[in-house]
C-alpha cells in the first residue's frame, strides 16, 4: 500500500511526493471569503474541503500553521480594477445606510457560524485584509523598486508585459498563454484607462471621493488591490516561501496568477511550492446561478425551504455528500444525490457505532478475517495519500462496515481475528470518522447517551417486545415492530441483543 502523501500540484499539473519545506512543519495559506454576503454553499464546499486536508495533515503528525483570510476590502464588483468601480462591501453599506465595517463583521460572523455548523476547525491565523495595509504598502514600494510597478494617476500597477519578457512566469498556473498575451497590443488600449497594457493588474488603487474605505500611501489615498492582501499575508505569517496555497477554482485566473506574479515581482520568492483548488459545485447538473433560479443557500438546504428539494438535510448528511465526491472534481448537487448520502451517512455512523462497543473475547487468533481487515485498514490510509481521495477512502470504510455487520449478525466471528487487529480497527475507523471527516452523530442512531427520555421509553418497549418473544407471543411483537418503523424507527436484532435506530 501506498503510504506517502501525494498532492496534485496545480503548478505542475501532476502528483507530486508531498515533502514539506521544514520536516514536521507544513505552512497551508487558503483564501477565504470576501465578506459582503452570507456564504454560499460552493464556498462552504471549498472551506470544508481544505478542513479535511488539515485535519488529515495533522492526523499524519505535522504541526501546521493554517492561515485563512477574510477579504474586507479591495474586492471590486466584477473583479474590476477600474478607476470609479465600487467596492462590494462599501456597495453593501451604502444599501443599508451601515459603516464597512460593520457589513464585513455581520458577514464574518455569519461565515464562522456556517463553518461551526459544518464542524470546520478554525484556521490557525485569521487576518484581515484591513488589518495589514502598511505589508500591503511596503509590498507595492517593493514592487516598484523592482521595476515591475509603475504610477498612473496615484494608482500602481503591476507590470505583467515585463513581468513576462523578463520572467515567462506568468501564466504557468492557469494555462494562460503568454503568446495571447503578448499578443494584446498597448494601441488597443481604451483610452480611458489608465493601464499600459490591458494585461496590467492594479495592486493600490487611487480612492474617489465617494469611495468610503481608504488610507493614506505615498502614492495617494486609496486602497489596496484584490490580489495584493494575499500575497502579503501569506507571506507575513508563513515566509517568502511556504508550502501550500489552497482556495477555489475560480481563482486560478487572474488572482492566483497574480499573487505569484507579486510575489515574484516584491522579492524574487516563489511563494507556495504546491499549488491546490477546489472544484465547483453544480445543482442539477448547471452552474448555480441567482439569475436563473438555480441556487441554494446552506440554510434553505438545512430547512427544505426551497423547490429543488423535497425535504431538509442536515448539515452532516450535507458533509457527508460533498465527501463523496473529490475536492478537484465537480459536485453536482440533487435531491437523489441528498436522499443516497443520508443513507450512506445513517449506514456509516451506525458501523461506527457497533465497532466502537465491540469487546474481544481474548483468544483470537490470525487468520484470512484478521489479515483482510488488516489490509482494509492500510487501503483507507493509501486513498487518503493519494491526493485526499475522500470518496474512494469512504468506499473502503463502507466495506469495513459490512463486515462490522457480519461480526455484529454472528456470520463472522471476533475470535477469527486478533486484539491488536480490532483495537487498530476501531482506531482507524474513529479516527477518520471523527478526527478527519468531523462528522458528528446527529443523534440517529439510538442510545445517544442513554439517558435521554427516548433512551428510557425506549428501553421500555424493546423489553416488552423481549418478554413477547420469550413468551412465543409473534402478534405483539410483530405490532411493536410495525408500529415502530411506522413512525421512523427501526428495530435490528442481533446475538448481543436488540438495537433502535431513526429510519
Amino acid at each position: 500500500m501506498e503510504n506517502t502523501l501525494k498532492i496534485y500540484n496545480s503548478l505542475s499539473r501532476d502528483k507530486e511526493v508531498f515533502t514539506p519545506l521544514n520536516e514536521g512543519r507544513i505552512g497551508m495559506y487558503v483564501c477565504g471569503p470576501t465578506v459582503y454576503s452570507d456564504v454560499h454553499l460552493g464556498n462552504c464546499r471549498t472551506f470544508t474541503s481544505f478542513d479535511v486536508i488539515y485535519r488529515y495533515l495533522m492526523y499524519l503528525g505535522y504541526k501546521v500553521r493554517y492561515v485563512r483570510n477574510i477579504t474586507d476590502v479591495g474586492h471590486l464588483e466584477g473583479d474590476s480594477d477600474e478607476i470609479g468601480t465600487e467596492d462590494k462591501i462599501s456597495k453593501k453599506a451604502r444599501l443599508e445606510e451601515l459603516e464597512p465595517m460593520e457589513i464585513a463583521q455581520k458577514y464574518t460572523n455569519g461565515f464562522h457560524e456556517m463553518m461551526r455548523i459544518f464542524n470546520t476547525l478554525p484556521p490557525s491565523i485569521e487576518p484581515r485584509a484591513t488589518g495589514h495595509i502598511p505589508e500591503q504598502i511596503k509590498m507595492v514600494q517593493d514592487i516598484i523598486d523592482n521595476g515591475y510597478g509603475y504610477e498612473s494617476n496615484g494608482s500602481i500597477y503591476f507590470d505583467t508585459l515585463k513581468f513576462i519578457e523578463e520572467t515567462k512566469a506568468y501564466g504557468k498556473l492557469s494555462g494562460r498563454k503568454i503568446e495571447d498575451l503578448m499578443a494584446e497590443s498597448r494601441d488597443n488600449l481604451k483610452n480611458q484607462s489608465e493601464k499600459r497594457h490591458p494585461a496590467d493588474f492594479a495592486i493600490w488603487m487611487k480612492a474617489a471621493p465617494s469611495h468610503l474605505m481608504r488610507w493614506s500611501s505615498p502614492w495617494s489615498v486609496g486602497f489596496p488591490g484584490w490580489h495584493l492582501e494575499c500575497s502579503a499575508m501569506s507571506t507575513k505569517y508563513l515566509g517568502e516561501t511556504f508550502d501550500i496555497h489552497g482556495g477555489g477554482n475560480d481563482l486560478k485566473f487572474p488572482h492566483h496568477e497574480n499573487e505569484i506574479a507579486q510575489n515574484m515581482g516584491s522579492c524574487n520568492c516563489s511563494g507556495a511550492r504546491y499549488w491546490m483548488h477546489a472544484n465547483m459545485l453544480l445543482m442539477n447538473g448547471r452552474k448555480m446561478s441567482k439569475s436563473d433560479g438555480n441556487t441554494i443557500t446552506p440554510m434553505q438546504l438545512f430547512t427544505g425551504n426551497s423547490p429543488h428539494i423535497s425535504k431538509g438535510y442536515s448539515p452532516m448528511v450535507v458533509k457527508f455528500f460533498m465527501l463523496q465526491s473529490h475536492y478537484r472534481s465537480t459536485l453536482d448537487l440533487t435531491d437523489e444525490a441528498l436522499q443516497a448520502a443520508e443513507k450512506g451517512y445513517k449506514r456509516l455512523m451506525e458501523g461506527n457505532k457497533l465497532l466502537q462497543g465491540m469487546k474481544h473475547p481474548g483468544n483470537g487468533k490470525p487468520g484470512p478475517l484478521d489479515e483482510e481487515l488488516n489490509k482494509l485498514i492500510d487501503q483507507v490510509h493509501a486513498e487518503m495519500n493519494d491526493d485526499f481521495n475522500t470518496p474512494k477512502a469512504l468506499a473502503v470504510l463502507f466495506e469495513i462496515v459490512t463486515k462490522v455487520n457480519s461480526l455484529n449478525a454472528g456470520h463472522l466471528q471476533l475470535t477469527d481475528l486478533t486484539e491488536l487487529t480490532l483495537t487498530r480497527l476501531q482506531e482507524t475507523f474513529r479516527g477518520f470518522v471523527d478526527e478527519i471527516f468531523a462528522l458528528e452523530d446527529e443523534g440517529l442512531a439510538g442510545e445517544s447517551n442513554g439517558d435521554s427520555p427516548m433512551d428510557g421509553l425506549m428501553d421500555l418497549i424493546i423489553d416488552i417486545r423481549a418478554e413477547a418473544r420469550a413468551n412465543k407471543d409473534w402478534g405483539t411483537s410483530d405490532k411493536i415492530r410495525d408500529v415502530l418503523q411506522e413512525v421512523g424507527i427501526v428495530l435490528k436484532d442481533s446475538k448481543e441483543g436488540t438495537s433502535w435506530t431513526k429510519a
